[in-house]
């Protein structure tokens, strides 16, 4: 399943900004096997200035960013399971400045957080690998918004990509 197999109906456009940052034609599970790659190499590659760096008044650390992305990959990975097993039941939304604030991202080491985020998304991939196309292509809601299993799963590629390309951007730059 790839960005181009998506149809309208499988999420909402505020997500497309996330979609845009990946290649249409990649699948899900390369688009989750390629940010593995790339959140390792971002951790690996931070020192510890870096590491604790926010470039203004209440704008998340890097560290932050990096525990905002194992977090919503957690929520986005339960609403795919759920939908992917057909429940029908409509799914909370989730307070992600709440999160980052309850994370103690700050207190943590990036071996911590590494090892962290390697486990949710080698859950991920198991998660999606596992799926037939039918199960892709269940659509549930969540948040108050229509969402496919599959749509579920690129956009946790496609949000991790969004944060990479914010922290090149204005933290690294």
């Amino acid at each position: 399943m790839t960005v181009k197999d998506l149809q309208e109906n499988e999420l909402q456009f505020f997500y497309s900004t996330y979609l845009k940052t990946l290649d249409e034609k990649e699948d899900l599970k390369s688009a989750l096997l390629k940010g593995r790659k790339s959140f390792e190499d971002l951790v690996h590659g931070l020192n510890d200035e870096q590491f604790l760096y926010s470039y203004g008044e209440g704008k998340w650390t890097v560290a932050e960013v990096l525990v905002h992305l194992i977090d919503t990959e957690r929520v986005f990975q339960y609403r795919a399971f759920r939908i992917s097993r057909n429940d029908k039941t409509p799914l909370p939304g989730f307070d992600h400045n709440i999160f980052v604030e309850e994370s103690n991202a700050n207190k943590r080491t990036k071996e911590d957080i590494l090892k962290e985020y390697l486990s949710v998304r080698d859950a991920s991939i198991s998660l999606f690998d596992a799926m037939l196309d039918q199960n892709l292509k269940r659509v549930g809601t969540a948040s108050d918004i229509s969402w496919s299993v599959a749509a579920l799963g690129l956009v946790i590629s496609g949000h991790q990509q969004h944060h990479e390309n914010i922290l090149q951007e204005r933290y690294f730059n």
